[in-house]
């Protein structure tokens, strides 16, 4: 769901443009080609679809418009600040009164509506000094990476810090936490090479385990399993460990400041 930044400064963005009304977008996504400096250009005409494409794939800037049915723009850049690594934000909007909450927010640009072309222009400079910042800057310190999930229409925003461990399921990965268990359109490889510097250790070809969450592995039959702390009135989870990721696992274990665990 978040943009990394491993490709070079001087590469065509990836843009997405945000704004429930369809001839608006049509305009914006027409003026946005024009551009030399970008290049894919994604839309969304709601602040769900626009999360479930932001989750998916490499976005470098949002031009979101702020006044949409459901979550509008504000609120949405503001899910969009807790990304690890957001992408830049660029309200165009046909109210000149919100220019002061879009910049408290971090925007790069606030646009009126009709646009004028240069204006455009100058939105997009600014995004690509931007990126060039980032780059020069190196990568971001670790946060909290937030996901969003979309259940019944609804989109709930699940932190990484409260996943206890990760199932695959097919193409998808089942995130579960001691609230529940939630689906999202991300392979459990993906998940493993974005989350290991979080603690994240990949123990099964089917799952990926938080390492503070785990009290302990006991030896069953010819395997093992790795335990994790229990929740309420829910018994503690048991994931086997494949034969190929038990040494890791112990060497983590061993290795991880302040862990608990038993070996049994």
């Amino acid at each position: 769901m978040n943009h990394t930044d491993d490709r070079s400064p001087d590469a065509p963005l990836t843009v997405l443009a945000v704004d429930d009304e369809k001839p608006a977008l049509d305009e914006l996504a027409f003026l946005l080609r024009a551009q030399d400096a970008v290049g894919d250009i994604r839309t969304a005409g709601d602040a769900t679809t626009a999360l479930r494409i932001l989750r998916d794939g490499d976005i470098d800037a949002v031009f979101l418009d702020i006044n949409m049915p459901g979550l509008d723009g504000l609120e949405l850049a503001g899910i969009l600040a807790n990304f690890a690594s957001p992408p830049q934000v660029v309200f165009v909007t046909a109210h000149d009164d919100r220019a002061v909450a879009a910049f408290d927010l971090g925007a790069v640009d606030y646009l009126l509506k009709p646009l004028r072309e240069e204006r455009l222009a100058e939105s997009v400079r600014r995004i690509v000094e931007g990126r060039r910042r980032r780059l020069d800057a190196g990568p971001p310190a670790p946060t909290d990476e937030v996901i969003p999930v979309e259940l019944g229409g609804i989109t709930t925003l699940v932190h990484r810090s409260s996943v206890e461990w990760v199932e695959a399921d097919g193409d998808y990965a089942r995130l579960h936490t001691a609230d529940g268990s939630h689906l999202v359109r991300i392979p459990i490889s993906a998940l493993e090479t974005r989350w290991a510097d979080a603690g994240f250790l990949r123990v099964h070809r089917s799952y990926l385990v938080a390492l503070p969450r785990v009290t302990g592995i006991r030896t069953v039959g010819t395997g093992l399993v790795v335990c994790l702390r229990a929740h309420g009135d829910h018994p503690p989870v048991e994931l086997p460990v494949s034969r190929r990721h038990t040494r890791m696992l112990k060497d983590r274990l061993v290795r991880a400041p302040k862990q608990t665990w038993t070996a049994r």
